[in-house]
């Protein structure tokens, strides 16, 4: 099978995924095969690429947000039929028996594994997953549209649930890439106003016809304190004006999985009256089982820009130069 693998740490300015021939997988017990129509871009797979995350699996293929066809079932499968459309997604593994598996806080199991960090992942034609940690796809999307959920979705649904934001109430967001054009769909669709600010003059433009109540550059120039707000930019120097510009009694979730360093706070400007500050850790697979059933409800279009499978090293360029709006999905079935 074709696939983009990395050899080693690297820059993605680059290139360094590689046009590969690599032995069809074989599924292993409680696995399936699945022939992958197309798989999602995302920062994290950069954080991997580049080594802002610790070394794990290499030579890798990257990728976390597959979209296919169940190929082949693995010894002891029974969850899934062949010709059955699933998605994968970032968490792969977790113990099961843990105190926090056993509390539903899987993601904060110390044995979780992750796709396309510890085992292949979904820049390829084919990849095999834990068929416990398949998601059935909803038929009211494409395969294009139902990418961008396994990552960008969940993550964002994730950090909404962490930040508690209420009907009528006001939502900043704090950059406007591909989990953000998911949430604000989420939002409004709740009832929410939502405010966002992000540097691209690209993302501000797609943020006003997504709905926005307001947009713009900087949280200083925001006309009203959120009563929530969601960080997902990487940017620790965002988390100060993020809390300044919150209301009494606000949350505020800082949704990345990295983050450059955050600046000192101050108690009274930034964290008294009962300001909250919340991390997101992954996601639990409850978290993507109800994302996928309120985005199809929405029902939720992400935007998407495809690119074929042997151009991941440009989409990820463009990625990370902001020249993205919405998600990049490669079309793992053109190479």
């Amino acid at each position: 099978m074709k696939a983009m693998l990395l050899l080693d740490i690297a820059p993605i300015g680059n290139s360094p995924l590689h046009l590969t021939d690599l032995p069809l997988p074989e599924p292993g017990p409680g696995e399936v095969r699945i022939k992958i129509a197309c798989c999602a871009i995302c920062r994290t797979d950069l954080h991997v690429i580049e080594g802002d995350l610790p070394r794990q699996k290499l030579p890798i293929v990257p990728g976390h947000q597959v979209v296919g066809v169940v190929e082949k079932l693995g010894p002891g499968c029974s969850r899934w039929k062949p010709g059955q459309r699933v998605g994968v997604a970032w968490l792969r593994h977790t113990c099961g028996k843990c105190r926090f598996c056993t509390a539903g806080k899987e993601n904060l199991c110390a044995s979780t594994l992750f796709t396309g960090y510890h085992a292949d992942g979904g820049y390829a034609e084919y990849t095999v997953a834990p068929e416990a940690f398949c998601y059935e796809i909803p038929a009211a999307f494409s395969d294009h549209e139902a990418a961008p959920l396994l990552c960008a979705g969940i993550i964002g649904y994730r950090a909404l649930k962490r930040c508690n934001p209420q009907p009528g109430g006001r939502l900043a967001l704090y950059g406007f890439g591909s989990s953000a054009h998911v949430v604000i769909q989420i939002a409004l669709h709740r009832g929410c106003e939502v405010y966002v600010v992000t540097r691209g003059e690209k993302h501000r433009e797609l943020a006003r016809r997504m709905g926005a109540r307001w947009v713009g550059e900087t949280a200083e120039e925001m006309p009203v304190k959120a009563d929530s707000a969601i960080i997902f930019a990487p940017a620790g120097e965002l988390v100060p004006p993020a809390l300044e510009h919150l209301e009494k009694g606000g949350a505020l979730a800082l949704a990345g999985i990295y983050m450059t360093d955050v600046p000192p706070l101050d108690y009274e400007r930034h964290l008294f009256y009962e300001r909250d500050v919340h991390s997101v850790t992954c996601n639990t697979r409850e978290d993507g089982r109800e994302l996928l059933a309120e985005a199809a409800a929405v029902p939720l279009r992400p935007h998407t820009t495809v690119y074929p499978l042997a151009e991941a090293n440009r989409a990820l360029q463009d990625l990370k130069n902001d020249r993205i709006n919405g998600t990049g999905v490669l079309d793992c079935t053109n190479l």
